[in-house]
């Protein structure tokens, strides 16, 4: 439990210090905006990407 604890808080912290450095998070090439009249449709294709590569990495260095 300590360790997935461990593991979230590092993961909070890099989230937080990508922007602080300017890294459009959630605002990623590959994402999908689509604007028609009044409505707005967001698909984070590329976000969504970046995150599980991230979380897998995590999770296979945890496992060891």
């Amino acid at each position: 439990m300590g360790r997935l604890l461990v593991g979230i808080g590092l993961l909070i912290t890099g989230i937080g210090v990508l922007v602080m450095l300017g890294v459009p998070i959630g605002r990623l090439p590959g994402d999908i905006v689509i604007r028609r009249g009044s409505g707005t449709f967001y698909f984070p294709l590329a976000t969504s990407i970046l995150v599980s590569i991230i979380l897998t990495l995590l999770m296979a260095l945890f496992r060891r």
